[in-house]
């Protein structure tokens, strides 16, 4: 049997540049979508290597379970010692932005200070350890998620108390220093073969709905925290030249927590202290980002993996 790549994930709108490439370099694969499916433990996985793309959004595309059930994949996979990149600790950090801190911090990267609670009294009770502006954020979330800004203990104390309060899905929020870029702007790091391929700087005018991909764009959809600017700017620029500060830092956590491909967010304040905030395992890229700058992530994935093949 010939042996393919096999890409597990739950959102063919994310895969379909993948296979694209793929087609173009005439490598065999197969797309295992994450919706639904059963494995049968005693059964020897299928020959190749395995692509892990499980997104962290997943329960707002109708696919509540499937980062667990990937989980259950992931194990069996690695059980008969199969090849995955974006292996089962990658998974756990991607459903988990505490995860994704405390690793981080492993390795002197530093992360905004964060408070992560449970139950609306101590998410109320946690918020009183701040002096100034916080933000609060879903712990496994994606897409900006739960993202707000609060200038005062009695305004979260409003919103937890409402209807609008959106709680995370696994019922953890994060609350966090509200860092202060001296531009509206963030910088998304990408990682292929643990090795930095490059960054992209996204424009926070809109809110932090930040998934580069072209499905994700947000149209009118605006972040309670930020206003919109009075002339529409590129929501995505490649930066040439960008030199990525403790680069060797970020590839050896990457080595050390079974990532292979990543997309990494970080900000700077004004004071020019960098900080990373989230880390994305089922990274996407922005064609026209790409295009402009002649890089083309999606390509350099089908590559590597090819070589692997």
């Amino acid at each position: 049997m010939t042996k393919k790549i096999y890409v597990i994930h739950e959102n063919s709108e994310w895969t379909a540049p993948l296979f694209q490439r793929f087609e173009e370099l005439g490598l065999p694969y197969e797309d295992w979508h994450m919706a639904k499916g059963h494995i049968d433990l005693t059964e020897a996985p299928p020959q190749g290597i395995f692509y892990n793309r499980m997104s962290a959004s997943s329960h707002t595309r109708g696919h509540r379970y499937a980062p667990e059930y990937t989980s259950a994949v992931l194990s069996w996979l690695e059980s008969y010692d199969r090849k995955v990149f974006n292996d089962s600790r990658a998974l756990q950090l991607e459903i988990s932005k505490v995860n994704q801190y405390s690793a981080l911090k492993a390795f002197d990267i530093p992360v905004p200070r964060t408070i992560a609670a449970y139950g609306k009294d101590e998410l109320l009770h946690a918020a009183t350890k701040f002096n100034g502006p916080f933000i609060t954020k879903h712990n496994r979330a994606g897409k900006g998620l739960g993202v707000q800004l609060f200038q005062t203990q009695t305004a979260l104390e409003s919103y937890v108390h409402s209807a609008s309060f959106d709680e995370s899905i696994d019922g953890i929020t994060l609350l966090q220093d509200y860092i202060e870029a001296p531009e509206p702007f963030i910088v998304r790091c990408e990682f292929i073969g643990g090795k930095f391929l490059y960054a992209v700087q996204v424009n926070t005018s809109d809110g932090f709905e930040l998934c580069p991909a072209d499905a994700c764009q947000i149209g009118d959809q605006f972040c309670p925290i930020t206003d919109q600017p009075e002339e529409p700017t590129p929501k995505f620029k490649i930066l040439k030249d960008f030199v990525l500060p403790h680069q060797e830092r970020y590839e050896a956590f990457i080595d050390a927590n079974g990532i292979t491909f990543a997309g990494i967010e970080i900000i700077t304040d004004k004071s020019g202290n960098v900080y990373t905030y989230d880390v994305n395992t089922n990274t996407n890229y922005n064609r026209d980002a790409e295009a402009e700058a002649g890089i083309y992530g999606m390509k350099a994935i089908a590559e590597f993996l090819g070589r692997e093949l």
